[in-house]
């Protein structure tokens, strides 16, 4: 009998929850709960509607979009031998069919991604401007990604192919554009746009981390040598521009290399970008290891690890963990930094913008323009942060 008499006065303590208020209701308090709010939400709501009906207006009705279409294959590519183009598309399938076996496996972000991949093909098919040669490609490479999802589950071992396979994407594909020999020479003074824009913060990226690491180990180094000569190479390059350093790097690496030896200007600029993001990634990592608890040293030496297997093993995956966020962004903001190779003589997308801006047929077209490059870095760099935020969902960042 007291248990039914407290159950009942346990359930008649619970309040159903309130219904959340209708639009109508929260209008009314959020903006015309009295007659200042009144006034800001019309004046608000006009200057917003005269900000987006002029933006629609001018993009569907007033801008001549035939500046890009006309000059969409030196935006993507810049001078690159037509012939040879199945080279970038080659490497374009092979980096489309790994994405979609990293969504056959781990699902999640990498389906996600696939997904984009797949609706931006779709759209260049769609686009009247693309050729016929250029649709079969996209048509295949879409093909790549559906049949890489379907397959994967089926292969033994499929993490370590996928893994193996972007290991080896990057040398596959510069193999490809380049050819060393083996295929027709491409000479990289032609690659430009896109490619080249992705290639450089491609390159930057993947080779500063190491570099990075070891820095912000070196920095934490016990011998003074070593310390001393990170902190300096750090604190030096932290203090000089990246327009600075390429100047530079076209200038002072040819001095350092033996006689007859010659490099092209794009690996000068590579080395420099690389060079220039290592300092930031090694601050990056070592801020990383600095939130480390002493107890996680002391927990290493306690099960007999030494100094390597302890770093490798124990701290550097939690201090890399900690800093996913500023890795990304010292990445996103490198990828955006590639645009300063204009000023070096390079033709970069931004390069190739302001050639095609200048063609007397495109003169005035300097919006479409700047707006086209501006959404082809946004969706990248978007790309790059919404993948940064689902593994920090993933590994638990910032949660105890």
């Amino acid at each position: 009998m007291n248990l039914n008499t407290n159950t009942n006065q346990v359930t008649s303590s619970i309040k159903p929850p309130k219904n959340s208020p209708g639009i109508l209701t929260w209008l009314k308090r959020n903006m015309f709960n009295s007659w200042w709010n009144v006034l800001l939400s019309f004046i608000s709501i006009f200057l917003l509607y005269q900000i987006v009906s002029g933006t629609a207006n001018w993009v569907f009705i007033t801008a001549e979009w035939d500046v890009i279409s006309n000059n969409y294959r030196l935006f993507m590519v810049g001078q690159y031998e037509r012939s040879e183009l199945w080279r970038v598309w080659a490497g374009l399938g092979f980096i489309s069919l790994l994405f979609g076996m990293s969504a056959g496996i781990w699902k999640g972000t990498p389906r996600i991604l696939s997904g984009v991949l797949i609706f931006l093909y779709l759209v260049h098919i769609v686009v009247p401007f693309t050729s016929g040669t250029s649709k079969l490609w996209l048509l295949s490479t879409i093909a790549l990604i559906i049949a890489g999802y379907i397959i994967t589950p089926y292969l033994p071992k499929k993490k370590m192919i996928v893994i193996i396979g972007f290991c080896l994407a990057f040398p596959l594909i510069i193999f490809l554009l380049n050819g060393f020999g083996i295929l027709p020479a491409v000479k990289s003074n032609v690659w430009g746009g896109l490619l080249f824009t992705v290639l450089l913060s491609a390159v930057a990226i993947i080779f500063s981390f190491p570099i990075g690491i070891l820095l912000a180990l070196g920095r934490t180094s016990k011998l003074p040598v070593i310390k001393y000569f990170c902190i300096g190479y750090i604190e030096v390059i932290r203090g000089i521009p990246l327009i600075t350093v390429l100047f530079m790097a076209q200038i002072l690496i040819p001095i350092f290399l033996p006689e007859g030896f010659e490099i092209t200007n794009i690996i000068r600029v590579m080395i420099g970008c690389t060079l220039f993001t290592a300092a930031y990634m090694a601050e990056n990592v070592r801020g990383g290891l600095q939130s480390i608890p002493n107890g996680q040293y002391e927990a290493s030496k306690a099960i007999g690890l030494n100094s390597i297997h302890s770093m490798t093993f124990i701290i550097m995956p939690q201090a890399l963990r900690a800093v996913i966020p500023a890795i990304v962004g010292q990445s996103i903001s490198m990828f955006k930094d590639t645009s300063l190779v204009a000023i070096v003589g390079l033709f970069d997308i931004l390069g190739i913008a302001q050639t095609v801006k200048s063609n007397p047929d495109y003169l005035g077209r300097h919006m479409e323009v700047y707006l086209f490059i501006a959404l082809v870095y946004w969706v990248i760099a978007y790309a790059m942060a919404y993948s940064s935020r689902r593994l920090e969902r993933s590994l638990g960042v910032g949660e105890r």
